[in-house]
């Protein structure tokens, strides 16, 4: 994407969000608690930080035109930056204690005319 097209910046800026939005129905209705959305966390921005029973869960949203380029678009570099923040977030959270025992980085793929896919515990 270059600069000098902000039409299509915005374009996919708002498909990032609706993207954000359906993967936050999708764990909702799988008995997700959201705990926060869009977390900066520098070097990296939290989708979604979920948690379900007491692991804390960080959610990365891929949409691409199939299924298999929004799996494959997520690097293994920017999975070891989520692990790492993972980690990160559940020291704090028991520090807090918010009960989380432990966490872990999902993905969740997203593409025209096909149901979301849910990938659990992605590691570096």
């Amino acid at each position: 994407m270059s600069r000098a097209d902000p039409a299509r910046r915005i374009r996919a800026e708002r498909m990032g969000r609706l993207a954000e939005g359906v993967a936050l129905i999708w764990l909702l209705g799988r008995g997700y608690r959201i705990r926060a959305r869009r977390l900066r966390r520098p070097p990296i921005e939290i989708d979604i930080l979920a948690q379900k029973g007491d692991v804390l869960v960080l959610v990365e949203v891929k949409y691409r035109a199939s299924l298999d380029e929004a799996v494959r678009s997520l690097s293994p570099a920017a999975v070891r930056r989520l692990a790492r923040a993972a980690e990160i977030l559940a020291a704090e959270a028991r520090v807090r204690a918010r009960p989380a025992s432990g966490a872990r980085v999902d993905l969740i793929a997203l593409a025209p005319f096909a149901w979301p896919r849910h990938i659990q515990g992605l590691q570096p």
